[in-house]
């Protein structure tokens, strides 16, 4: 299936209303859903969700409900998880997630143990994991740990108020990308993430409460957000720490 029609039909199931065209691009590219290199992923969206609108008629897999907005066909079969499934997934998810985060910290302090840091986990998450110092300066750092999703990208989430206590440049952000053969470091100087949050490769969401990264790795090089931020200095570079 066409990759804006998948990402529409996922925003529009998440959404559960209808949702104009910009809106539903939006939620798409700032949840790693969708991955484009044009210039005009709006345009794109609307076009493909009218082209199957047209095409497809009463078989579609959308309906219009107002200009330039559209929701889920109701009349085409749609697969429904029982409340008892989704809260079941939801658990795991969650389970999963405290696990492999968990896991990211031991792997990066273990890391900088490795390379002369005086490293130590947080007990309390006040918005830095890791507390490190070296040659008598001091490292705040912030851990965040992915595996890749089905969009095969790496999605991460920081809440804003954290990242505007800790600015400072003694702060740093190690994304972990994980993977089964080889995991790797994304590691971010504090004042290169505002750059991006600037640079508006790093999006706000969920109603600006948060920041959402998307990482991905397209023929051996590392991108933040789109493919115009190309970000291969900093990987796996642990002299970005000095």
């Amino acid at each position: 299936m066409n990759k804006f029609k998948t990402s529409a039909i996922s925003i529009l199931r998440e959404a559960d209303k209808p949702l104009h065209y910009r809106e539903i691009t939006r939620l798409a590219l700032d949840n790693g859903i969708l991955e484009t290199t044009g210039a005009t992923p709006e345009a794109s969206m609307n076009a493909q969700i009218v082209m199957d609108i047209k095409h497809n008629g009463r078989l579609s897999h959308f309906i219009k409900t107002a200009p330039s907005t559209y929701s889920l066909n109701p009349d085409k079969p749609q697969t429904i998880k029982e409340p008892e499934e989704d809260q079941e997934q939801e658990e795991k998810l969650a389970v999963d997630s405290g696990y492999i985060g968990k896991a990211g910290e031991y792997l990066v302090c273990s890391e900088l143990l490795f390379r002369g840091f005086n490293a130590s986990i947080m007990s309390v998450d006040t918005g830095v994991d890791i507390v490190a110092t070296k040659e008598s300066r001091l490292y705040g750092v912030q851990v965040k740990t992915a595996r890749l999703n089905k969009f095969n990208t790496y999605v991460f989430d920081v809440r804003k108020v954290s990242f505007e206590r800790h600015s400072s440049g003694s702060t740093f952000y190690i994304f972990v990308l994980y993977s089964e053969k080889k995991t790797n470091f994304l590691i971010l100087p504090y004042f290169e993430v505002e750059k991006k949050v600037h640079d508006k490769a790093i999006l706000e969401v969920g109603h600006g409460l948060r920041y959402r990264i998307n990482i991905k790795i397209r023929n051996n090089s590392v991108y933040l957000g789109t493919l115009d931020h190309e970000m291969n200095y900093f990987l796996n570079n642990w002299t970005v720490l000095k």
